[in-house]
């Protein structure tokens, strides 16, 4: 079976899809990759993938440049003769969905791997945008099955009638190699708190930054850390110019993108991710394989990887003070950190494993839904 996994970026395929390329290929299926062109496109080349370049505008909404992207990748889907195609991301859904129906693509699998900017942020322009995007869900989902990361978007699409019950399926997360992602002895004396993200005002940086302040102006001895990169496609992108004035204040410290997650997240004594919205927060996950407490908003896709009191801290988004007395809780308490992070260990272990993912995701190319 020819398989065409298509998304809006290379660094999406490559950290989230290439142990579900790597299954693929390895049960004999051949796999092409599909999505702008970036820094992580030799990347995906040296894993010894097929990939092929199809650049469009992430935030164009021209309607004549949209139905020429649409054109092209009709050509694409018809040149390449898939017999399958996974679409990730709110575009490369709606337009795959269109494309492969023009080129009679016998199965079409959607992921809806979050509600996205449209969905998350209220201003004029989403105000416009979403009804127009819910119509189309409406319309270019039909014949296709749709996988959600979470039970609230799931809940969401069928409610308002964007997916019918019998098209969904729940598959929380794209996994964690959890060999990979493994707990390593503390050697940091000063705790040290993660938000590992992209650098956007949806994550809640700017809560995570004033509730540092806040701890810190409390006495406690912590260091606080951005590790992310910006995303300059993306509406909600924090400039950089903001997040160097940031860290030249000595609120947080910003490491940028970095090539070591692993060691990134052994050294931390607490993940954050105080987000407005998440599909299911893959940083959670990776934190907690590493046996990180997590504190994170009280929100879909975190509440799933979030057993409040157990093994983290859920709190209210958008609400610094909350955000900074969780944090204080858990810095606080030495064995309270080693007791969630145990937990944390167990539950990405048992849930969210990248084997168990991956079997789940071919199941439903193989219709055992």
């Amino acid at each position: 079976m020819k398989i065409i996994l298509f998304a809006n970026t290379d660094w999406y395929l490559y950290n989230y899809r290439l142990p579900l390329a790597g299954a693929l290929r390895n049960e004999g299926h051949e796999v092409l990759l599909l999505s702008p062109s970036g820094k992580y496109t030799q990347r995906i080349q040296d894993n010894g993938f097929a990939w092929q370049a199809f650049d469009f505008s992430r935030r164009g909404i021209n309607p004549l440049n949209e139905y020429q992207t649409i054109l092209r990748l009709t050509r694409v889907y018809r040149r390449e003769k898939p017999d399958l195609v996974h679409h990730f991301t709110i575009k490369c859904v709606l337009y795959g969905s269109i494309a492969a129906r023009k080129a009679e693509v016998k199965r079409v699998i959607n992921a809806v791997t979050g509600l996205g900017y449209i969905f998350t942020n209220r201003n004029f322009f989403t105000w416009i945008v979403k009804p127009m995007v819910e119509f189309l869900y409406q319309r270019v989902l039909k014949g296709s099955q749709v996988i959600f990361q979470n039970q609230h978007d799931l809940n969401y699409f069928i409610k308002n009638k964007l997916a019918s019950e019998r098209q969904c399926v729940l598959i929380p997360s794209s996994g964690v190699d959890v060999d990979k992602f493994q707990p390593a002895p503390h050697t940091e004396r000063i705790s040290l708190v993660v938000l590992p993200a992209r650098m956007l005002w949806d994550k809640g940086v700017k809560e995570f930054v004033g509730a540092a302040e806040l701890v810190k102006q409390f006495g406690m001895k912590a260091r606080f850390v951005l590790v992310g990169d910006v995303d300059e496609g993306n509406p909600s992108s924090i400039p950089r110019e903001q997040l160097k004035e940031w860290q030249n204040q000595g609120a947080v410290e910003w490491w940028g993108w970095q090539e070591d997650m692993v060691s990134v997240y052994q050294q931390a004594s607490i993940i954050c991710l105080p987000s407005y919205r998440e599909g299911l927060a893959k940083s959670l996950i990776e934190g907690a394989a590493c046996g990180c407490p997590l504190v994170a908003s009280d929100i879909p896709g975190c509440q799933e990887v979030v057993e409040n009191g157990l093994n983290g801290l859920l709190v209210p988004p958008r609400d610094v003070q909350t955000l900074a007395d969780a944090l204080l809780s858990v810095l606080s308490d030495k064995k309270l950190i080693l007791k969630m992070g145990v937990e944390s260990r167990k539950i990405a272990v048992r849930k969210y494993s990248v084997q168990r993912i991956v079997s789940k995701t071919i199941s439903v190319y193989n219709n055992e839904k």
